[in-house]
């Protein structure tokens, strides 16, 4: 990661997304909506962005992982989801209690569903357009 970076820090983390699959465009998509302070930003995995802060990612795509960077580093799998729904609040928060599962047993379900997520949810052809009302948050 890039350590000048000061975009996913503090008051706007980032969120990191596979702009190709269908399940991860309308995760995004659900947390654009709560957040109504704009708190998140967005970048699919497949940009400037990912590749400028991120290390290289697998060459298959279904070994990725959606990731979240906020002040405390770098987080992947599930705890990159439970994290963004502990800073999302309100009723997402309720989520983020499967923090107290062990990463041992939620990973390991994480990878399933990563693995099978073109084939259960579909894929699109191109990367996530957003809006005119969402291009602030959207990274290159």
């Amino acid at each position: 990661m890039n350590a000048n970076a000061t975009v996913g820090t503090g008051e706007h983390p980032i969120i990191f997304f596979d702009g190709m699959c269908a399940m991860c465009d309308r995760f995004v998509s659900l947390i654009a909506r709560v957040d109504k302070q704009g708190v998140f930003r967005f970048a699919s995995l497949q940009g400037e962005t990912a590749r400028a802060l991120l290390p290289p990612l697998p060459d298959d795509p279904k070994q990725w992982s959606m990731l979240y960077l906020d002040e405390r580093g770098l987080h992947d799998q599930s705890e990159a989801s439970l994290q963004v729904y502990r800073r999302l609040g309100g009723w997402a928060w309720l989520l983020s209690l499967f923090r107290f599962v062990p990463r041992f047993v939620r990973d390991p379900v994480y990878r399933v569903v990563a693995r099978n997520r073109y084939r259960w949810f579909g894929r699109r052809d191109t990367c996530r357009v957003p809006s005119a009302a969402e291009r602030a948050r959207f990274l290159p």
